[in-house]
């Protein structure tokens, strides 16, 4: 997002974390995705884990023992 704002009291007031990630310019983002798409690169998961099971999936990443995703199905 360019330009826009965020108030921080709810964050704050909650204790929350915010975590973003830069991914350069739109048209290094644009790059960047058709890499991915031409080389059909996947991401590595570790495990998957059923939505009923998501504190045990946010507890398994806590350990910081995975290897790639943990992913919470919703289905």
């Amino acid at each position: 997002l360019t330009g826009g704002e965020i108030d921080p009291r709810p964050v704050l007031g909650r204790s929350l974390t915010l975590q973003g990630i830069y991914v350069g310019s739109r048209a290094l983002f644009a790059d960047m995705n058709r890499a991915i798409a031409a080389h059909a690169l996947r991401p590595v998961i570790d495990r998957v884990f059923p939505f009923a099971e998501a504190p045990a999936a946010y507890h398994h990443l806590q350990g910081a023992g995975h290897f790639g995703k943990v992913v919470i199905a919703v289905e």
